[in-house]
């Protein structure tokens, strides 16, 4: 996203007295993607936009929340492999799911080669 184009989208939101108020849900996403990707320091980053380092938490906050509460969804799929897993990677791609099968609340499906991967995943995650 273009800082200039960006800035022109946060301008809109911005109340008589100066505060960046109800700001729409597209516009925190890509708030928080171009925050995400930024490789400078956040001091430059706010004074790019255009915003002070308090407005600009508080709207970055805000959006790190709706995509933490899976509003925003899954922009990109990024593969994880586990160590010692690659080698056996080959023979599971070609034949269905040989191991275990976790799905979630959501739809999405998780995919493991043994049942003791599975296990360690659940304990870990509880």
């Amino acid at each position: 996203m273009d800082f200039v184009t960006l800035k022109k989208k946060l301008s809109t939101y911005v109340s008589a007295k100066g505060y960046l108020t109800n700001v729409s849900d597209e516009v925190l996403y890509e708030v928080l993607v171009a925050w995400e990707n930024w490789t400078g320091s956040s001091k430059e980053f706010y004074r790019g936009l255009g915003f002070s380092q308090t407005q600009m938490a508080g709207i970055i906050g805000k959006a790190k929340k709706l995509k933490r509460e899976g509003y925003f969804g899954a922009s990109e799929f990024k593969q994880i492999t586990v160590e010692g897993e690659a080698a056996s990677s080959a023979t599971t791609q070609s034949a269905p799911c040989i191991g275990a099968e976790l799905v979630w609340t959501n739809g999405r499906i998780i995919r493991f080669a043994g049942v003791d991967m599975l296990l360690d995943f659940l304990k870990k995650s509880a």
